[in-house]
This record gives structure tokens, sequence and C-alpha cells, in this order.
């Protein structure tokens, strides 16, 4: 790695006061990842002075980090507080903003905007939200001094809905190592997951597909119910994991049937039980910039069948089985053959950690740093 030049860097902390989401993993893994060179006195890292600020009203949040220091500043929360006391708490420091909102009047920002689903999918977000988006993309597009996304794809697509210039968006790469490190903390127990019904599942005694992400329509859970009814007494049950916010998604894709147990959000610990018990692990999606939940699964040794989307095809490669987001007797095949079929799993899981192995969140650190280095001086 070469090295940096010295420089001071605000990291926007809202993220930290939140449950966790995709882009709010993917802000916390890439920050701890930035801890850990810092740690290592990695070159590309020495001198280099970060903290990440939260609103004064997370003053007592616990600081997760060794190098990098936690400061609270600025009344409000959420959108205002980033719009308002962000600014002034960065104060001249390059501002890194990891998940998709940054402040509409600070040009020395860099801002990772993860895809274009507001205005590619707008139907699944509420109209405020997709209103927000179709100002704020562009106008960060403009200021930021760099803009980072997730994939190839996203890199197009914000280009193509948002107006950037190629030439002014990078790539950093997701990872799912984060879920490894969950698995060695502590696996689920029947104390744990009485409430949310995962150890019933765990323990029931049948096999069970299993899919994760939040109730809004592009996540197209209905098609692994419609696959499931084209299968005559089938041997497995659907799980769905995940939660929705009406206030960004809108109204859900209406009630899943009866037959698919829905467990809403739950723990770390309960997700790679989950994933690890799991038959198989389908991602029916219509639109993403990545698909991080995929690539935790295979780094769960988890089989995985996907909908062929670019992005989801850019993170896994061959490490899964592709199908049409808009096919269902086409799932309801694959399912039949994965669940049914030891050797074939297997297969899909050495894939799975072979393609794995070289997504990590240090790898996504780096990447991070020499994309806004230029800018740290």
């Amino acid at each position: 790695m070469k090295s940096s030049q010295s420089g001071s860097l605000v990291i926007n902390g809202r993220f930290m006061g939140r449950r966790a989401t995709g882009v709010d993993r993917f802000a916390f893994e890439t920050v701890r990842a930035l801890d850990a060179l810092i740690d290592a006195g990695e070159p590309a890292v020495a001198g280099l002075r970060a903290e990440i600020v939260v609103p004064a009203a997370l003053h007592a949040l616990p600081n997760p980090f060794r190098h990098i220091a936690l400061r609270a500043s600025g009344a409000g929360a959420g959108v205002r507080w980033e719009q308002l006391g962000l600014p002034r708490a960065a104060a001249g420091s390059l501002l890194l903003n990891l998940c998709n909102c940054a402040p509409l009047f600070y040009g020395r920002q860099v801002t990772v905007l993860h895809d274009a689903a507001p205005a590619r999918v707008p139907e699944s977000y509420s109209r405020e939200f997709v209103a927000w988006y179709r100002l704020m993309a562009p106008r960060i597009g403009r200021i930021a001094r760099r803009v980072i996304t997730v994939s190839e794809f996203s890199r197009r697509e914000l280009c193509d809905a948002y107006r950037i210039p190629l030439s002014k968006i990078g790539v950093v790469p997701e990872s799912g190592e984060h879920m490894l490190r969950v698995s060695a903390e502590g696996a689920a127990t029947p104390k744990k997951t009485a409430r949310s019904g995962v150890h019933e599942i765990l323990h029931g005694g049948r096999p069970f597909v299993l899919a994760v992400g939040s109730l809004n329509r592009h996540k197209n859970f209905r098609l692994v119910a419609d696959a499931a009814r084209l299968i005559p007494d089938a041997r497995f049950d659907i799980v769905v994991v995940g939660g929705g916010d009406a206030r960004v998604y809108g109204a859900a894709d209406g009630a899943l049937p009866d037959f698919v147990k829905y467990l809403g959000y739950v723990s770390d610990e309960d997700l790679v039980a989950l994933y690890r018990d799991a038959a198989c692990f389908v991602y029916p999606s219509r639109y993403e910039g990545f698909g991080l939940p995929p690539v935790e699964a295979l780094a769960l040794d988890c089989p995985v069948i996907a909908s062929c989307l670019p992005a989801v095809v850019e993170a896994c490669g061959d490490a899964v089985l592709y199908t049409s987001p808009d096919d269902p007797a086409q799932l309801a095949a694959l399912l039949e053959r994965v669940t049914a079929d030891s050797a074939l799993r297997e297969a899909l899981r050495a894939r799975g950690r072979e393609r794995t192995a070289a997504l990590t969140w240090r790898t996504t650190a780096v990447r991070l740093i020499e994309e806004i280095s230029p800018w740290l001086m």
C-alpha cells in the first residue's frame, strides 16, 4: 500500500445511533477496518487523524474503536443534524459520509452512494424519500470531492440516474466476514431466540429456506411464496427475516402468505444461526447495488439462489445459482433441486468459500483510503 499524507478525517456518525441495516453495516465495518489499519501501523494511514462525530444526544454512546475518537456535537438528530450540526462540527476537515446521505452545503466531503434505487424503483419508497434523493444525490454529485459506491453496476447507475460523472465515482467492495465474527462470539440459544421464534425454527425438525431483507416492493419476497405454491407437499418451510420503515419504504408489499414464517428483525446471533442451518438462502430482489445478504450467506457456508442482477453477479460470480426475479416456476425448480441434492449444496459451499475469501473489510478500508487520500492534506 502507498503511504497516505497526514490529514484530518471527520466521519459522519449518524449511523452509530441506528439499528443496523445494510448501509449501516457497511459504515460500521468499514470504520472498524480503518481502525484496525491504524492499529497495525499500515503506511496507507500514516499520520491520519480520524474521528466520528455524532449528535449531542448520543454523548453517552460507548466508543467501539481504539484509534478513532468519538465526539458528540450539535443539537437535533437525523437529517436536520446532518444538514446543520454536522458541517459546523467538521469545521473544514474532510468529511466522510458512508450511508447515502450528506450535507448539501459542505463541499469538502466524500460521500458513499450505494445505489440509485430511489430513482430506479421509486415505488419501493415513500414519495418524500424519493423527492429527497432526487434533490440530494445530484447535488452531492456536484459538490463532493469524490463519490464512492460499492459496485461497477452502481457506478454506472449513479452516472445515468443522477448525472454524476463516471470519472468522479470510485468503487469499493463489501464483505460478509463480519458474520464470521458474530458466530465466534456466541451462537443463538433458546433463551435468546424465544421471543423471535428463531429457536422454534432451528429445532423444529423441518428444513427451511431463508430470505433476508426489508419488506419493500423490490425485495420481491412474493416470488419465493409463489414458487413454493408450485411445489406440491414441499418438504421445507420458508422463513423471512427483516424489518421495514414506512417513512423510507412506504407501504410494504402486501401481507405475506400464512405459510411463510416472518420473523421481523432478529439479532446478529440469531441471523448467523439461521444462515448456518438453512437448506439454502434465496435472494429474489429486482434491484440491488451490491447484494450484501447473499455475500453474508456465502461467508457462512449457506448455498444461495439469487436473482440474476448485474450487481449480484458482480459480487457473487459463479458461487450461486441464478434465477429470474419474474419466474416462480424457475425458482421452484431450483428450490427442489437444492433442497434435495446434498452434493450440490456442498459444491456451492466450496464455491462460496473461494469467492468470499477475496471480499474483506480490510480491502474495503484500503481502497477507500486510496480513493480519498488526495484530499487528506
